[in-house]
């Protein structure tokens, strides 16, 4: 078991001459200097002995480059990395003490799932008992004991899924790195495998350091989410913290489903207390939110607002609204309305009530002050924090 601790690491791609001063227009705005492409940048994080940490960000924002670093499959361009309290940044890959799950499973084809799991026990020179038993331990963790005969194209992928976590586990590594190992699976199976994991994590309490661009993903699996944009840390925190307090609004964008509605308002004061007013409709703030912006000595100024779709109210009174879609969910009708001057989103719950939201319906929508988010307009920070 390790630490794995990450202080100021860098990565950067060189490019050509002729490249080098080009606009990016296929990708990410990643930072382009004179050495190259600069994919991640001033990355620290402290892991924990036994932590299970989640990289996320859409793609090309730097986590699998972050992953790969520390795999020691790409090399650092800056910064120093740690595992356990050894430097690892010029040790290789194989003298880590890692074990990492790819995308696209890397099964040997010609070779059996237990030759597969067994392979890298062979190149240790471990006995063949020893490597028995924990191929076989560790298939009978996956339950996939009965396959060991099988050769990969003989099983489906979320078996295959399992063999390669398998052929990790094998190896008793002190750190787990998973690379996005649920994306090729349809959703069902996916659903499936994320359960596994977890339960798979109470059974070898180890550390991991897991890569998606899936929130959902994320917020399930994850003690922390580190999530990224652009080679950057925007933000770090338990799943709830980064849902319940997002540090901006990418992230306020990016984590939950469907995703924030953001408008704009004013944040003003009256009496000493703020309120956001938008539209006609005045919302007092909650006193914990009161607190955190007098702390902060917050001005009175033009911002954006952030609100889930969960907490949107349709009532009789509030901000106009026009139903321009009705999705019926079961348990609940996602109302897409335009509103504010945009789209909003709201989650209404049916308990057992018919729900009857027409197209072109009117409506009136409004919001609580406890979960209000409110947004700077000069650099999208939360003012609360």
């Amino acid at each position: 078991m390790a630490q794995v601790s990450l202080k100021n690491i860098k990565k950067v791609y060189p490019v050509s001459k002729d490249n080098k001063h080009k606009k990016r227009e296929d990708g990410p705005n990643l930072q382009i200097t004179e050495e190259g492409v600069v994919a991640v940048q001033q990355f620290s994080l402290d892991i924990a002995d036994r932590e299970f940490v989640v990289l996320v960000g859409p793609s090309g924002c730097g986590k699998s480059t972050t992953l790969r670093m520390i795999a020691g499959l790409e090399e650092i361009t800056d910064g120093e990395l740690y595992i356990g309290d050894k430097l690892m940044n010029d040790v290789a890959p194989k003298d880590r003490n890692i074990a990492m799950v790819f995308q696209n499973y890397a099964l040997y084809p010609h070779m059996t799932v237990y030759e597969n799991m067994a392979f890298s026990l062979k190149l240790k020179k471990c006995s063949k008992e020893e490597i028995d038993k924990r191929v076989r331990e560790a298939a009978h963790i996956l339950n996939i004991t009965e396959y060991l005969d099988r050769k990969p194209k003989a099983l489906s992928g979320g078996q295959r899924q399992r063999v390669a976590i398998g052929r990790a586990i094998v190896r008793n590594p002190a750190v787990f790195l998973m690379d996005e190992p649920l994306s090729n699976l349809d959703a069902k199976l996916r659903n499936q495998m994320r359960a596994e994991l977890i339960k798979l994590r109470q059974r070898i309490d180890t550390t991991f350091i897991y890569v998606t661009h899936d929130q959902t993903e994320a917020m399930t699996l994850g003690d922390r989410i580190v999530i990224m944009k652009d080679g950057f840390i925007q933000q770090v925190g338990t799943p709830q913290q980064v849902f319940d307090h997002p540090a901006n609004l990418f992230v306020a964008g990016f984590i939950g489903t469907p995703q924030m509605n953001f408008f704009d308002g004013s944040l003003v004061k009256h009496d000493g207390r703020y309120f956001i007013e938008t539209d006609g409709l005045s919302v007092e703030l909650s006193e914990d939110k009161q607190q955190r912006l007098v702390a902060k000595d917050v001005a009175e100024q033009q911002v954006t607002v952030g609100v889930r779709p969960e907490h949107v109210i349709i009532g009789q009174s509030g901000i106009p609204a026009k139903v321009d879609v009705s999705e019926m969910m079961g348990s609940s009708v996602h109302l897409h309305m335009s509103a504010l001057g945009g789209d909003m989103i709201a989650i209404v719950p049916l308990n057992g009530e018919a729900a009857h939201y027409p197209m072109g319906m009117d409506v009136k929508l409004s919001f609580g002050g406890h979960v209000v988010h409110v947004f700077s307009k000069d650099d999208s920070k939360n003012l609360e924090w």
